[in-house]
């Protein structure tokens, strides 16, 4: 794993195990990009040249977030989803779930991956009390490019969700790119 700092494109190398991705650390070495800790605030800050520009959330963190805003998400959602990595964007008032998936063999995850509208949908009503927007991505290793894939993929096109092989660009996330 490394981070494409000079094309602004975070790069999941070797993307073949999801619980050995640290989007954490990817963002942090990004140049001129620092995450840390917000005092008692959920999750932590990304910082690009010492300006917070997104907050950052893993798993449970998400609810922590919404906890600190008082948003009672038990009165909204009947069960937790926990997002692999969540990045609020600031500027573009918009929630980032991030779902990171790899396969090796064939399994269930094709099913997976057609909840990704149910999904969005679960976290827009989360989120809609803070007025935040949310976007859906799925990144996905090669395995995904096999043609029975297809279907799937297309669909998850069409109900307004994405994905994105071995990286996620940061402009599209609407984070800073590296200055020339």
């Amino acid at each position: 794993m490394k981070t494409g700092g000079y094309t602004g494109v975070i790069i999941f190398e070797g993307l073949n195990s999801e619980s050995k991705i640290d989007f954490q650390k990817l963002l942090g070495k990004i140049q001129g990009c620092r995450v840390d800790k917000i005092s008692d605030k959920a999750g932590v800050g990304v910082l690009v040249e010492g300006e917070l520009v997104a907050r950052y959330f893993k798993k449970h963190d998400f609810y922590r977030f919404l906890e600190e805003l008082k948003v009672d998400w038990q009165k909204i959602l009947s069960k937790k989803l926990l997002p692999d990595y969540a990045v609020l964007v600031i500027a573009r008032e918009t929630m980032y779930i991030i779902e990171v998936k790899s396969q090796q063999v064939d399994d269930s995850v094709y099913e997976e991956l057609m909840l990704c509208d149910f999904k969005r949908k679960q976290y827009l009503k989360l989120v809609a009390p803070l007025g935040l927007k949310v976007e859906y991505v799925y990144v996905l290793s090669d395995w995904f490019k096999k043609p029975e894939y297809k279907d799937v993929l297309d669909y998850i096109h069409s109900v307004n969700c994405h994905y994105k092989f071995n990286e996620l660009p940061l402009a599209w996330l609407g984070l800073p790119t590296k200055k020339a």
